[in-house]
């Protein structure tokens, strides 16, 4: 039988890939977290898996969620979800995912400054010479 310790976290018990993303939180559901894995948007050892593969403590496992990339290691197992301070104390970012993600989200900040958007439509006169643009290239 598995000792659980004060804060649910288990020790060297099998826990399923999907269930250990509910319990760290990078999911909201479990099926949301199967749905990713299934999706290919979770690696665990640099390779696609299901979602029923067990999880060890000292593995990586690379996460994408919208524009974000995340490769944290396995601290900690827990295949029950506790409160979001816990959680954290479940994984360990790499510093070089946590420098990708600054500079990914740095460059979205510049390119909407660059580039913003117009705040009216084009009237006819710009419309025209937009398809006049399009038509030449």
């Amino acid at each position: 039988m598995a000792k659980n310790n004060p804060n649910n976290a288990i020790e060297n018990t099998p826990t399923r890939l999907d269930k250990w993303l509910w319990a760290a939180r990078f999911y909201k559901t479990r099926a949301i977290a199967k749905q990713m894995i299934d999706g290919g948007k979770v690696f665990y050892n640099g390779q696609r898996t299901k979602s029923g593969k067990n999880v060890a403590i000292g593995d990586k496992v690379r996460i994408r969620q919208g524009y974000d990339e995340r490769e944290v290691i396995i601290v900690a197992l827990a295949d029950k979800r506790s409160n979001a301070t816990f959680a954290q104390t479940l994984y360990q970012e790499t510093d070089a995912s946590i420098k990708t993600r600054e500079d990914n989200a740095l460059a979205r900040k510049q390119g909407i400054l660059f580039s913003p958007a117009s705040e009216t439509k084009p009237d006819k006169k710009q419309r025209r010479q937009i398809r006049q643009l399009k038509d030449r290239i």
